[in-house]
């Protein structure tokens, strides 16, 4: 319910160029509790005050020299946002039909003609009053839940990047001495993605999603996955099974996150040439964050040593990466990953 008192506080704003309208208007509204009147004879000199979003209601005259009410109504339509109400009452000697049309086409909320019935006017600026701060605690009330809506998104948010770093946790836990491997892919993935000019909203999901893309190595037996030197050709094909392993733990999620997670876990092996696994895609038919990711892994991979190799230069990895663009790799994601060891790429190309 409208707090009485809030409304006797209300910003009231009187425009007439005669004062002994003003002063009607004003010993009324005193009479009727409020207190916050401010008077203008000179409506040029009123325009700032009533384009104020503060002042609840403004008592308009029509028939003012120089500057009309209708030009002050067309001054407050083009200041006033469309979420907001501030109401304007015209009051004027002027009881002709086409006038109250004209005053309320241009955005009046209410009309009376001079003169008029003291209990009609304390009625009418009651009710557009009341009207106007239910409206203001309908804003704010809105603007709460909004708020309210945000912080939950932000937890929630909050919870979900744990979660898929802990996920990302798990799957180094079982064949990463270092711990660090994914969160090194989401780094670089990021800072290829955002090389190309790519969205900043994929640059950010894809630094959460590209650690998840060997997830699929959960399902894998530990004597294939931690085993010293070469794969048999049946071990070996079932290592390449994480690819749909990881894609099927990840699927069916209504996060950006794991979505992404999920395309990259199914696409990070295959190749620009169409010879890799599982689908044998080609080209740009395989997910762009897939080919970033692809690139990505194989440069951590070289760079750090493992159970079965020891670290590469990092001059070596980006020469035998350099090598594959077209093959393996896609180029332009190649060319970007160069411009990331300038000095490098420099002394390789000489």
């Amino acid at each position: 319910m409208t707090n009485p008192l809030r409304l006797s506080s209300s910003r009231i704003a009187i425009v007439d160029d005669e004062s002994a309208n003003v002063l009607l208007l004003e010993r009324l509204l005193i009479q009727l509790g409020y207190n916050n009147i401010e008077s203008f004879t000179n409506p040029e000199e009123a325009l700032t005050r009533i384009l104020d979003p503060n002042v609840d209601l403004v008592l308009l005259d029509i028939q003012m020299p120089r500057f009309s009410g209708f030009d002050i109504l067309e001054k407050i339509r083009e200041n006033s946002l469309d979420n907001e109400f501030r109401p304007v009452m015209v009051l004027t000697a002027d009881a002709t039909p086409a006038t109250k049309r004209k005053a309320l086409a241009l955005g009046a909320d209410d009309f009376l003609t001079k003169p008029f019935e003291a209990y009609e006017v304390a009625l009418r600026v009651k009710n557009l009053l009341r009207t106007r701060q239910l409206y203001k605690e309908l804003t704010l009330e809105n603007d709460l839940l909004e708020q309210r809506v945000l912080e939950r998104t932000k937890d929630l948010e909050a919870v979900q990047i744990e979660i898929v770093d802990r996920l990302g946790l798990a799957t180094e836990y079982r064949d990463d001495d270092t711990k660090a491997h994914t969160v090194r892919v989401g780094e670089l993935a990021s800072n290829l993605a955002r090389t190309l000019d790519l969205p900043e909203k994929f640059v950010h999901l894809i630094r959460l999603a590209a650690p998840l893309h060997d997830i699929g190595k959960i399902g894998i037996s530990d004597l294939i996955l931690l085993k010293e030197g070469k794969l048999t050709d049946d071990e070996y094909n079932t290592m390449k099974k994480h690819c749909e392993i990881g894609a099927s733990i990840l699927s069916g999620s209504n996060s950006e996150i794991l979505q992404l997670a999920q395309e990259i876990a199914i696409s990070h092996h295959e190749r620009w040439d169409g010879r890799g696994y599982p689908n044998n895609l080609s080209g740009e038919d395989i997910p762009l964050a897939g080919r970033i990711v692809s690139v990505v892994d194989v440069f951590d991979a070289l760079t750090h040593e493992r159970t079965y190799k020891k670290a590469w230069s990092v001059e070596d990895a980006i020469a035998e990466i350099r090598k594959n663009a077209g093959t393996q790799f896609d180029p332009t994601i190649v060319t970007a990953l160069l411009t990331l060891f300038p000095f490098i790429d420099q002394r390789i190309a000489a």
